[in-house]
């Protein structure tokens, strides 16, 4: 079965969610009778959080386009149960279960991995700042410990993965790149405090190789939203 959950920006804070369009889907229901049982239960759906939707961009019936709601997980249960228990309803619940349980698995650990990771890169700055190398130092060793880490900068990973300028990288790299980027800077903060300096501390960590070479494409499970999306 394809992918039946999503993280729509890709930030580690995101909350993971389903569509009407993929419970009509894989349910083998009408979507329009799907979007009717969200109007019709909408209260009860709404006590686990705000219903929203986007506007599909490829139009139904007479021209018109159609609300593809948003479901979180409690959302998506519930519904699921104002479903007849059809053989293909019961094998895409059970799918269901199992992708927002890898989601939230795969989110809770990026979560662990971003928090160390906050101790680590004091840990560098700190030892940069020791040391006392020039301000300009901190970018530079940064961009070394993605690019020795995950194979690319930083303003690399920012402008593929639509990073704002409020936000970090950070929080929208995977459980293992994380891991990779933590492992770099503390290799980083061991070498400075070795009395290196950074041409030597480069070449050193290039010779070791990239710990995980990643892409610059949209992590697996990121939405493309396809329409503006709302509330109600």
């Amino acid at each position: 079965m394809q992918q039946l959950v999503f993280n729509e920006s890709g930030r580690l804070d995101d909350v993971p969610f389903t569509t009407s369009e993929v419970i009509a889907k894989y349910a083998e229901v009408e979507h329009r009778a799907v979007r009717q049982l969200i109007r019709k239960h909408e209260n009860d759906l709404e006590e686990f959080g705000k219903t929203t939707f986007e506007m599909s961009k490829i139009t139904e019936g007479r021209g018109r386009k159609s609300k593809i709601y948003h479901l979180n997980e409690q959302q998506a249960t519930l519904l699921i149960t104002y479903l007849d228990n059809t053989e293909p309803v019961r094998q895409f619940k059970k799918a269901l279960v199992k992708q927002f349980f890898e989601m939230q698995q795969e989110l809770y650990a990026r979560r662990l991995e971003r928090g160390s990771g906050k101790a680590v890169h004091k840990e560098m700055t700190d030892a940069i700042k020791e040391k006392e190398f020039s301000p300009h130092y901190y970018k530079h060793f940064t961009d070394l410990a993605y690019k020795t880490a995950v194979g690319f900068t930083a303003k690399q990973l920012r402008e593929a993965r639509g990073v704002n300028n409020k936000s970090s990288p950070l929080d929208y790299l995977t459980a293992e790149e994380l891991a990779a980027v933590n492992k770099r800077e503390m290799d980083i903060s061991v070498l400075i405090m070795l009395d290196l300096d950074y041409p030597t501390i480069k070449a050193t960590l290039n010779n070791q190789g990239v710990i995980y070479q990643t892409t610059l494409k949209i992590p697996i499970g990121k939405a493309v939203v396809s329409g503006e999306t709302n509330n109600r």
